[in-house]
């Protein structure tokens, strides 16, 4: 039997033909395993993508996707993927993993890496130390509407009422302006939480390679006029993700943010869809995980690894900025936040 570095192949998936059709052809893969999402971090951020592949007859067997940072303030390494939620490593069994970890570890001590990490551990490395940890929650949509709603938490079959009956309204678009709609609530959310907001440039990038192209929808809730809650959603074959949340906190007992996603449950049911992904929680985050939990979403835990090369071993990490980073964010204006993300966001990747 041939090794995975018999068979390795390194390719950039905007360079290969037929790459989503490959990736979707594999039961594990993910949005974020797509060439749009390569796209998006490659056009905003310049990131190199390095993806580790191995095919049978053009059918994908294994793949490790890697995109090279490189700061001149936190320095060279590789990251699969930056400012993703979970990217699964895609192979046949622990070992195949293995050899394919090693092969990645091998290039990246040649390319002098500071570290290599991996935001998505599963059950592939079961000898390797989970860096830190998330919950994740996901919602599978074939039992229908119906069930699905019966399904809810009753606080949250309240809250959605309550919204319908505000009225609350929601728009579920790709357009342009929908996202110009989110970015102005993602940009009061994110400093409510003591975090920059990213550059506008990256919410750009994801209109043009994922929403114009079918692959992601914004929900918007309006009271009346007035913009209160907004969510961005990918999605690739029949699974989708909830990437992105924001609201208005002035707005907050309208509960637009649980019409919100109540809308795009409907939408993504209607639609065929098989699984809604609701993205990685913090373990110290209570409200988001209540938040999560009560749309009958499945809870699972979600390991990520770190390999420091200048140590030689795997290595704990911290989950995002916190202390006293947060807590200048909270208090800057908007402007000021907006900036700080324009310079900051590439490095922290």
């Amino acid at each position: 039997m041939t090794s995975v570095r018999d068979r390795l192949q390194i390719v950039d998936p905007l360079d290969t033909p037929g790459w989503d059709g490959r990736v979707t052809s594999h039961p594990d893969y993910s949005f974020f395993h797509s060439a749009a999402w390569t796209q998006v971090l490659r056009g905003t951020y310049g990131f190199g993508p390095l993806y580790f592949t191995v095919s049978d007859r053009g059918r994908l067997l294994n793949l490790l996707p890697v995109m090279e940072v490189n700061s001149a303030l936190t320095g060279r390494r590789g990251v699969s993927l930056p400012f993703t939620d979970e990217c699964p490593v895609i192979a046949s069994d622990s070992t195949s993993a293995g050899e394919l970890l090693g092969e990645v570890l091998s290039c990246g001590k040649q390319l002098r890496w500071r570290y290599f990490e991996c935001r998505g551990k599963g059950d592939l490395f079961p000898d390797v130390p989970a860096s830190v940890s998330f919950y994740g929650h996901t919602l599978a949509l074939a039992d229908g509407e119906g069930s699905l709603f019966a399904g809810l938490d009753s606080s949250v079959r309240q809250a959605v009422r309550k919204a319908e009956s505000a009225p609350v309204e929601v728009e579920i678009t790709n357009s342009p302006e929908s996202v110009r709609t989110f970015y102005h609530l993602h940009c009061q959310t994110r400093r409510k939480h003591g975090l920059p907001p990213q550059p506008f440039s990256f919410f750009e990038n994801i209109h043009r390679s994922v929403l114009s192209r079918g692959m992601g929808v914004v929900a918007v809730g309006r009271h009346g006029p007035t913009p209160t809650a907004a969510a961005m959603f990918f999605h690739l074959g029949r699974k989708a993700i909830f990437k992105f949340g924001a609201s208005d906190p002035a707005f907050q007992h309208l509960r637009g943010n649980n019409l919100v996603m109540w809308k795009a449950i409907q939408w993504y049911c209607r639609k065929g869809y098989a699984l809604l992904d609701f993205g990685r929680t913090s373990l110290d985050n209570g409200g988001l995980r209540r938040f999560k939990l009560g749309f009958g979403t499945e809870e699972r835990r979600v390991d990520y690894f770190k390999y420091d090369f200048r140590q030689g071993s795997f290595v704990a990490d911290r989950d995002g900025p916190s202390g006293w980073a947060t807590w200048v964010f909270h208090l800057l204006p908007l402007p000021v936040c907006r900036m700080m993300g324009q310079l900051l966001y590439r490095h922290w990747a």
